[in-house]
């Protein structure tokens, strides 16, 4: 189905939104003394355990966390079947402000929870999380990845997930440009958290002219100061006359109303579910001439770091060099949308479900 903002708005119950978006389990945590409030997503088991990160965020209300949480987890299921991974799709989110809420306990808390669920669900760090939240987590369930390489986990991985993300790019811009080179391109990174900030120094290092944006103001300093970078307001992001827009923070920033205000030839970022409609926006990027790379096709490297922790055999060279086929992939993606008059989106998720179809008929869910 088309999945959109407005189907979890319209649609009725609980289970009819599951159904919808073919759920397996939610799994609602509270605990009053940390003021742990979470929620755990698990969408799809055919490949294997489903894993993906957990994000913290202070949610206008539930129902966008709920919202947010079936999305996110949905696009985990897609993510990881398209990267060649034997998991499934899952994730977690915390409500709250990480900056104010967060602590050992409520981390350790959380990760009682993620213990409860037996191994169905793996998680690891995503927005406002860390290593060290990770290693806290870690004190609790054995079922955590992206633990500190002290500890024999991978370490952080957003610097793979920013590599992914950059030659998804840069197979993008081949499609576009007839090369691959980004040098002289005017690229806006919206968003410099890790990812973000990672993406930047590649860019840079390519000779891109990067502009960046964030609404945190100490986030954009910590990268002034290393790079050689312009800033836009974030209110300048979607109008610019640039190359490249690079998402890199939340999701659903391709809509109705961002689309039209668009000169870029290419998103490409780092972001979970940047269309806010699926099929809508995607068709409308194709009627303004602007040729994307699906989110969860080129922000997967970061997941593959984490697989490789999970199954007990890191291997940063494997890891890369998986990574390394986004690019390939990525190019076959906007061949076949291309060919078959589809969104590269929906090419994409083609590719993903043929998979999960194909391992389905030869095994049980998890």
């Amino acid at each position: 189905m088309t999945v959109t903002q407005d189907n979890f708005q319209n649609s009725g119950s609980l289970f009819d939104q599951m159904q919808e978006l073919e759920h397996e389990q939610l799994a609602f945590c509270h605990d009053k003394e940390t003021g742990l409030k979470a929620i755990i997503g698990i969408h799809n088991t055919v490949l294997g355990p489903a894993m993906g990160g957990t994000r913290m965020w202070n949610y206008t209300d539930e129902q966008a966390a709920i919202r947010d949480v079936l999305r996110l987890s949905r696009g985990m299921t897609f993510k990881n079947a398209i990267a060649g991974l034997n998991i499934g799709g899952g994730k977690a989110v915390i409500i709250g402000d990480a900056k104010k809420l967060k602590s050992e306990a409520l981390m350790r808390r959380f990760g009682k929870f993620v213990e409860s669920l037996g191994g169905i669900y793996w998680t690891a760090e995503d927005v406002n999380m860390s290593t060290r939240d990770m290693e806290h987590v870690n004190m609790e369930t054995k079922y955590v990845t992206g633990l500190p390489i002290s500890m024999g986990g991978s370490g952080d991985p957003s610097p793979v997930t920013a590599y992914g993300v950059y030659l998804g790019m840069k197979a993008t811009a081949k499609k576009v440009y007839g090369t691959d080179d980004l040098s002289g391109k005017k690229i806006v990174v919206q968003g410099v958290g890790h990812v973000g900030t990672y993406l930047v120094e590649r860019l840079v290092k390519e000779n891109a002219s990067v502009y960046i944006s964030d609404i945190f103001d100490d986030k954009i300093k910590e990268v002034t100061d290393q790079y050689s970078v312009k800033v836009l307001g974030k209110d300048d992001v979607y109008g610019f006359d640039g190359d490249i827009y690079a998402p890199c923070a939340l999701g659903a920033t391709l809509n109705d109303q961002t689309i039209p205000d668009m000169k870029y030839k290419i998103v490409a970022g780092g972001a979970n579910n940047q269309l806010d409609d699926e099929l809508r926006n995607g068709r409308q990027l194709i009627e303004k001439g602007i040729v994307y790379a699906p989110d969860f096709l080129i922000n997967s490297g970061g997941i593959t770091n984490v697989y490789y922790e999970q199954q007990g055999n890191y291997n940063r060279d494997s890891v890369y060099a998986q990574t390394e086929q986004i690019y390939d992939v990525c190019l076959e993606v906007l061949d076949q949308a291309e060919k078959k008059n589809i969104t590269s989106q929906e090419a994409a998720m083609n590719v993903a479900k043929k998979r999960i179809e194909d391992i389905g008929r030869i095994k049980l869910t998890f």
